[in-house]
């Protein structure tokens, strides 16, 4: 069984969302800033807000998730949930 690496996002908000790293490195901001100077698995993101960092965070493991079950969505059932998610006030 593999161990998986969780990291810590922390947002404006101060509020921290612990996350697998596959799920963290799917967005490419956050990639780079961990390869780059993270401290103890905990980045930082002061201009994200709690409620944006959440979606963030749910858009990127949909993607992981996808990647990773035995019966992947079709890349159309993919964009449809994209297409979806992005409706917001």
């Amino acid at each position: 069984m593999a161990l998986t690496k969780n990291i810590t996002l922390k947002s404006l908000d101060v509020e921290a969302f612990e996350v697998e790293e596959a799920v963290a490195v799917k967005s490419q901001m956050i990639k780079h800033m961990i390869e780059d100077n993270y401290v103890d698995n905990k980045v930082p993101l002061p201009k994200a807000t709690n409620k944006i960092l959440a979606e963030v965070i749910k858009y990127c493991k949909k993607h992981v998730d996808a990647n990773c079950i035995d019966e992947k969505p079709s890349e159309d059932e993919l964009k449809a949930w994209e297409a979806d998610f992005v409706k917001v006030d």
